[in-house]
């Protein structure tokens, strides 16, 4: 395995555990009997918390894979 992989490693886990988190969290959260409209609120945050993690691990995965590990370098 390559530098780049296993600099990859760290954050494809924590972006999967955070999503199963999120995703559990949803679930759980329209599972609850509540009235329809607070568990489209309830359930949506999570999923769109989810979707962020998704978005930076991909982000980061970019950013390792281009050969810039340290953002601080630029400034």
């Amino acid at each position: 395995m390559n530098s780049h992989g296993k600099k990859m490693i760290a954050p494809v886990i924590i972006g999967i555990l955070l999503f199963l988190y999120y995703a559990g969290i949803c679930v759980l959260f329209l599972c609850v009997p509540v009235p329809p409209a607070l568990k489209l609120l309830l359930g949506l945050i999570p999923l769109l918390l989810a979707g962020v993690s998704i978005y930076v691990m991909a982000e980061r995965i970019k950013e390792i894979r281009s050969g810039e590990e340290d953002d601080l370098s630029q400034y």
